[in-house]
């Protein structure tokens, strides 16, 4: 894939989502869909945040959609231009189906949302709606991959590779399962989420490009632009935050890019605060009810524990960053090593 296309999908997807804001902002204040906030699911100061427009995770969504798809058309129109890599239309369908398996999970949250602010209350889907809808999304996805023509069901763990032949499935359902709902455990914290997955979204953009997979560098590009023109409007303090249409989209581009690509084990390392996130809430609770009442953390996920310990929310999103950064590099570093 030509560096300037991936260069163009970024900044457009980037100028997409910061403008969009200026439309969409004003159109969530007045269908009044604000976030309902009940501390019990955080520290009492972010009752301050009730009312913030929700459902902004639309901004990177229709921003990396967009993106994408006049990366593909100047692909098409200037590939040979390309010294690289080239793909075919199966692997374009592969993009694309990685594409509605994001906007599936954007639709699954968007439905979550709208019951939220129905209700005006914190609770939307109940959990177990909420999981089956994933795992329909999920098998669906991986049923249209298979179908595309990607039936490799080998684990590679860098320094050896076995297939674990049909169980790969069952597998990827629950790596599924557990980094979507990673990734909207992370949306705690204005802006926390978003660095957080640009920075995984650009070392993903490198790995594609290695792995001369280019029409996931379009997306992977796509997402971290979309990102970065959100966090115009959702660093602190938010003036929106993406709610469940933005965090479960995110997760299931996460998702989407780590098997597409077979690195779901890199994943595990550069998406290393996605998963501290969700285990942090897993030790919790088990903690609780083995000790009946006892915790580990002041408060769960890991970003609400380290609020409660003084730390503001600014300084919570920069440490989280710089952790990004780190687990990155060391996932980098273990994919060069291979």
């Amino acid at each position: 894939m030509p560096f300037w296309i991936n260069i163009l999908v970024g900044l457009l997807a980037f100028v997409v989502a910061a403008l969009g804001g200026k439309a969409l902002l004003p159109w969530l204040h007045k269908l009044k869909f604000g976030q309902p906030i009940k501390v019990d699911f955080g520290p009492s100061w972010h009752a301050n945040k009730q009312g913030t427009p929700t459902m902004g995770g639309l901004l990177f969504i229709f921003g990396s959609i967009i993106a994408t798809a006049v990366g593909y058309a100047l692909y098409r129109f200037f590939g040979t231009t390309d010294f690289v890599s080239t793909f075919s239309d199966r692997e374009a369908l592969r993009l694309l189906s990685c594409m509605i398996f994001c906007l599936l999970f954007g639709v699954i949250g968007f439905i979550d949302d709208f019951a939220k602010v129905a209700k005006k209350q914190n609770e939307g889907l109940k959990p177990m709606q909420k999981i089956v809808l994933q795992v329909v999304a999920a098998v669906l996805w991986l049923a249209a991959m298979y179908w595309l023509g990607d039936r490799d069901t080998h684990i590679d763990l860098g320094f050896v590779r076995f297939n674990i032949s049909w169980f790969y499935y069952p597998l990827m359902v629950l790596v599924i399962l557990y980094l979507t709902n990673a990734v909207n455990l992370t949306d705690g914290v204005d802006g926390l989420c978003g660095t957080v997955t640009l920075v995984a979204m650009l070392i993903f953009t490198l790995i594609c490009s290695k792995l001369q997979m280019g029409c996931y560098t379009l997306f992977t590009m796509a997402l971290a632009g979309g990102c970065l023109g959100f966090l115009v409007w959702n660093l602190h303090p938010a003036k929106c935050f993406m709610g469940d249409t933005g965090s479960l989209a995110l997760g299931g581009a996460v998702a989407a890019v780590a098997i597409g690509t077979h690195t779901e084990l890199l994943l595990v390392v550069i998406g290393g605060i996605y998963v501290l996130e969700a285990l942090s809430v897993m030790l919790q609770v088990g903690y609780f009810k083995m000790t009946h009442g006892k915790r580990i953390f002041r408060m769960a996920p890991l970003h609400h524990h380290f609020e409660l310990g003084g730390w503001k929310e600014v300084t919570v999103v920069k440490r989280f960053f710089l952790a990004s950064c780190l687990f990155s590099l060391l996932g980098v570093g273990m994919y060069l090593a291979r």
